[in-house]
């Protein structure tokens, strides 16, 4: 359920006079483990009990948001898939923004998570999704012509010997 949806439900407990320990033990029953903590709860029958009507938040005093926009997440994502090495901090003082502001178009805007020392998509982009298509359409019709062969190589041309090695220290770890 979104905030305003809750909202409303409390909202609806409230005009019927029920506490708040009532209106939790209703939303956990109904919602299990995604329903409000008892302080928020708590807080928004205050709210409405004081009299408020809306269950939207209401609109908060700062500094309106400048650096997320569509230019600066795409500079960020030329930046990161030109050089997937850099870190958090060069990223931000390349484009001139807060760390945070980095982290949260990478993670929000461009889905990109951190695996090992580097940012890499979580999700395959069209072209790779094309490119998979194609080489299982051209393993298929391998195997159509000719399975036996096809079976025979196919799982032994691709054989790969790994040596094991467990590094000493984190920072080797990431090499």
């Amino acid at each position: 359920m979104e905030k305003t949806e809750v909202r409303a439900v409390i909202k609806f407990y409230v005009l019927k006079g029920k506490s708040a320990t009532q209106i939790q033990t209703k939303l956990n029953s109904v919602v299990g483990g995604s329903s409000p903590s008892f302080s928020t709860i708590h807080s928004w029958v205050a709210e409405f009990k004081r009299g408020r009507t809306s269950c939207n938040d209401a609109p908060r005093s700062g500094r309106p948001n400048e650096v997320t926009t569509p230019e600066m997440v795409s500079k960020i994502k030329n930046i990161v898939l030109e050089d997937r090495r850099l870190k958090l901090r060069e990223i931000a003082q390349i484009v001139n923004i807060s760390s945070e502001r980095v982290l949260n178009i990478l993670h929000e805007h461009l889905s990109m998570k951190k695996v090992c020392a580097r940012c890499v998509p979580r999700l395959l982009n069209d072209e790779q999704k094309k490119q998979r298509v194609n080489v299982s359409k051209e393993c298929l019709e391998l195997f159509r012509r000719n399975p036996n062969e096809f079976l025979r190589r196919f799982i032994t041309v691709d054989e790969t010997w790994i040596h094991h090695y467990t590094p000493e220290t984190k920072e080797q770890s990431k090499q």
